[in-house]
């Protein structure tokens, strides 16, 4: 990233507890060295940053390449499966190079809204067909260099998808997921490398797409590393039917007779969960990644966030599918779709949601040392205009309520990755034209 000393000067800034005017923020290596609060008028040499700033946004959970989904997926109607049917077919004109373009210019957009990091839930491996590319990883590299392009990190979980479900083949689809079997897959990611920029972490599909003989296999690999390990967990009904069907259990269950669960593991969705499930979940300090806006968008269902956080699940935020890519959109659906599911309000405070989108979705990812404003922590800053349509008038000490409440990502003038300007201004400045990026890329995968 930089090494320039730097010096910011924060109108308003959320400081984890409460809004404070007139902050002053040192940066040196990439990391803040010093906060000073109180700071009426900024320093001489000193950046501005207007409006309220926040630790940088944590995009929890990703699929990059479904962002070329957008819009065409709601043409008519149809269900979760006939919407997978679409998103196989735009995997499947994947390669490395439009792959890149693609995800280059979905991590600006997301920079654009404020995000500094993305857990890349990334399995999309080989050559149609299953054939490996002459470097086995080149679509995780390209997806490597696509964000380091793009200004942010990225944490690249590496995904073990062996199976169309519980021990079948791959469908023509799926070949060119599979690495055939963990050990396979084990092998491959091993040679993938971590950069300033870049953390590797593993991930299970889920447990229809990995044999259950073979879950062990991919928690070790990443026990050995300290490494993020991520599993889609009881998104559908029909998964935990299968589940019970075969092995007696609901997923939840089987993942901790095979040694899943655990604190670097996190459960993407957990929405069909019995009690006992929320109990093992929580009581095992595995983290939940709720995407709401992707769970609304394929009707899906609504999450027990509430119940798996006051059993000890931290929670962090993903988009997904990328219906949109607007983490305070996320972190809003939250409560909100937890108020019309039981008709209460207040479940979390405008801090609480807020620490889901920051501090808790990089831990989430492998970067503990990120998302707070405070010394020692990674420069990462997103700002947050007060004077839109959606935030004028509330008082700026209520500006974690107008960020979770009322903002979106239009609202966001600046971001900041590890000290450097990625985002001035509301233009990303090193992707000039972020639309006509996307605009390209997908139109290269309908041609």
């Amino acid at each position: 990233m930089t090494a320039t000393p730097r010096t910011y000067w924060l109108e308003h800034a959320w400081l984890g507890a409460r809004v404070e005017p007139g902050v002053t923020v040192e940066v040196r290596g990439g990391r803040i060295t010093a906060v000073r609060p109180d700071a009426p008028v900024p320093p001489p040499g000193a950046e501005i940053l207007r409006g309220l700033t926040l630790p940088g946004l944590a995009n929890a959970h990703s699929h990059a390449f479904h962002r070329a989904l957008r819009s065409t997926v709601q043409v008519g109607s149809g269900t979760f499966w006939t919407w997978r049917e679409t998103m196989y077919a735009t995997a499947g004109r994947l390669a490395p190079d439009t792959y890149h373009a693609l995800a280059r210019a979905v991590y600006a957009e997301m920079a654009l809204a404020g995000i500094t990091a993305v857990g890349e839930f990334h399995y999309v491996h080989h050559a149609p067909g299953g054939t490996p590319y002459a470097d086995p990883n080149a679509m995780g590299e390209a997806l490597v260099e696509a964000a380091a392009e793009a200004g942010i990190r990225i944490t690249l979980l590496d995904t073990a998808y062996l199976s169309s479900g519980f021990g079948r083949p791959p469908t023509t689809h799926q070949l060119r997921f599979s690495d055939g079997d963990a050990d396979a897959w084990a092998q491959r990611c091993s040679v993938l490398r971590e950069r300033e920029h870049a953390r590797i972490g593993a991930a299970i599909h889920s447990v229809r797409a990995v044999p259950a003989g073979q879950l062990a296999t991919v928690a070790r690999w990443a026990r050995e590393r300290r490494a993020p390990l991520h599993v889609h967990l009881s998104e559908q009904t029909a998964e935990n039917d299968a589940c019970r069907e075969v092995h007696g259990c609901t997923p939840a269950q089987l993942l901790a007779l095979h040694g899943v669960l655990g604190p670097r593991t996190t459960g993407v969705h957990n929405t069909h969960l019995t009690a006992e499930d929320i109990a093992l979940i929580g009581g095992s300090g595995t983290g939940t990644c709720m995407c709401p806006t992707t769970e609304r968008d394929l009707a899906d269902g609504i999450g027990p966030a509430a119940a798996l956080q006051n059993e000890g699940s931290p929670l962090s935020l993903g988009s997904d599918s990328h219906a949109v890519i607007d983490l305070l959109e996320e972190a809003r659906a939250m409560e909100l779709d937890e108020r019309l599911r039981t008709r209460t309000r207040g479940h979390w405070t405008a801090a609480a949601l807020l620490r889901a989108a920051t501090a808790d979705g990089h831990a989430a990812l492998g970067w503990d040392d990120t998302g707070r404003i405070e010394a020692g922590a990674r420069a990462d800053l997103t700002t947050l205009g007060l004077d839109s349509v959606r935030t004028a008038g509330p008082p700026p000490r209520l500006g974690a309520e107008t960020a979770v409440f009322a903002a979106t990502a239009a609202d966001v003038r600046h971001t900041v990755v590890a000290g450097r300007h990625v985002v001035r201004d509301g233009a990303h400045t090193l992707v000039p034209d972020v639309p006509g990026a996307l605009a390209q890329a997908v139109a290269a995968l309908r041609a």
